[in-house]
């Protein structure tokens, strides 16, 4: 079969994977092919079992691989062979240097750039799909155009908005599709080329163009302003709990504005995932580098407010549990950052697991999709871990259930049962807000909610 178009895909975890198969779903004649330097990835996407979990991935997958969707690990041949090349290469928060635990590593972008230069034989469009820092085309497009032959390369920005969980149902009906480049004639011709791909299956006035500076540093901001909405509302449900309030109820009420909405802003344990924070702290970098220190302290505070939710969970859980967890079992429900995806990265059960170990306490971890990444987060962790996908095992014989992550499965428990087979007394600590308190504390539990009063059975010094 002759095909219309030969794109190429460098990075094959959670934006390219799921991206490719969608423009090879919705693309027929299109040639889709995802690369990278990680074998392992390659077999496991060209396998039952694919390495990223979302819903409604397999089946995409499943009727598009072999006949136009390919995973290949020989990415200098597919560099030759293909016109359009989307980058989805990782780039984490640096670990060293300037900028280190703010700035981005840009090492897998240089390296990918400088492979692009070296393999291509003919023209090449290539498509910044990781999320990045406001210039980093500059970057890409100076060492694209080092090279001596008469291979020209148009840099483009398209950066991904969809959410891990709901990854399929985004990519298939997007709020936006935003696409940046210079604003010349040959950068013009490509963007028209990457707006013709998307407008297969989505309405014109969906996808907006930009000037590619604009297009970078959208997808930070777009980040920032929804990891913000978290924070302020988990800043006012520890004022909640000391006024006696009820989060849930000051959330609905502003959320009813039609001005703020009722998205992101219910009260938890905080914001994880591979981008927000990772986001924000480029945000940070970037102001202090241009001079701009009020704007970089206005958005460090929202992660400041992510520890500190954390953190405040952690001396709950203490402090209500006689201020000593040695020897206890505490029962973590989710490890996942968020529902209906395996993903760990930067997890808030990461950091509240190191630190119920800290304190001597036993921890036992329980979740659907997460327990292989759970354990390679916490390998080099001393203190006893145990991993048991099956809720009830996992709460027998335990003193408390810690509630991490928001999955459907945890609503729908018998906690009558679970209660049972506890400690006494026994601890619930919400860290999502999903159950129904007083039904569980009529169960018998110590209940501890975010931003709500607790429901305990132990009197008040006032009582006694």
């Amino acid at each position: 079969m002759k095909f219309q178009k030969k794109i190429l895909c460098i990075g094959a975890g959670y934006v390219g994977g799921p991206s490719m198969a969608m423009i090879a779903h919705k693309c027929p004649d299109y040639r889709v092919t995802v690369a990278d330097i990680n074998h392992e990835r390659i077999d496991a996407w060209n396998s039952a079992e694919l390495p990223v979990y979302e819903p409604g991935l397999d089946d995409i997958v499943k009727k598009t691989r072999g006949k136009n969707l390919f995973f290949a690990k020989d990415i200098e041949n597919q560099i030759k062979e293909n016109d359009i090349i989307f980058v989805c290469v990782n780039t984490p928060t640096k670990t060293f240097g300037t900028g280190a635990g703010k700035a981005a590593d840009l090492q897998y972008l240089e390296k990918t750039a400088r492979q692009i230069l070296q393999y291509s034989q003919s023209p090449k469009i290539v498509i910044e799909k990781s999320t990045l820092p406001v210039k980093t085309a500059l970057a890409m497009e100076r060492i694209l155009s080092s090279g001596k032959g008469k291979i020209t390369f148009e840099v483009l920005s398209n950066p991904e908005f969809m959410a891990e969980g709901t990854a399929i149902k985004d990519l298939e009906n997007p709020d936006r599709v935003l696409i940046g480049s210079r604003e010349t004639k040959s950068g013009l011709k490509a963007r028209a080329e990457l707006v013709d791909i998307y407008s297969n299956w989505i309405p014109q006035e969906k996808i907006i163009t930009s000037n590619i500076w604009s297009s970078e540093l959208s997808k930070l901001v777009a980040n920032a302003f929804l990891a913000q909405r978290v924070s302020s509302i988990n800043s006012i449900s520890a004022l909640c709990e000391k006024a006696d309030a009820n989060v849930a109820e000051v959330a609905r009420a502003v959320g009813m504005d039609s001005r703020v909405g009722g998205k992101f802003l219910n009260a938890g344990i905080g914001f994880g995932g591979s981008c927000f924070k990772k986001d924000i702290l480029n945000l940070v970098y970037l102001c202090s580098y241009y001079g701009l220190p009020e704007v970089a302290d206005y958005w460090e505070s929202v992660v400041k407010i992510n520890e500190y939710q954390q953190e405040r969970f952690i001396a709950n859980i203490l402090g209500s549990m006689f201020n000593t967890l040695a020897g206890k079992k505490i029962c973590i429900l989710g490890f996942a950052f968020k529902a209906d995806t395996g993903d760990t990265r930067e997890s808030p059960a990461i950091y509240i697991t190191r630190r119920l170990l800290a304190e001597h306490a036993e921890v036992i971890i329980s979740d659907p999709k997460a327990l292989k990444n759970a354990a390679l987060d916490l390998a080099d962790e001393e203190g006893k871990i145990d991993y048991i996908e099956d809720a009830y095992r996992a709460a027998a014989g335990c003193h408390a259930l810690a509630i991490m992550t928001d999955w459907d499965l945890y609503k729908k428990l018998d906690y009558k049962k679970i209660f049972k087979s506890m400690v006494k007394p026994a601890f619930l600590f919400d860290g999502r807000n999903i159950l129904d308190h007083k039904k569980c504390f009529e169960i018998g539990f110590n209940v501890y909610p975010i931003g709500k009063p607790a429901l305990s059975h132990f009197k008040t010094s006032q009582e006694s």
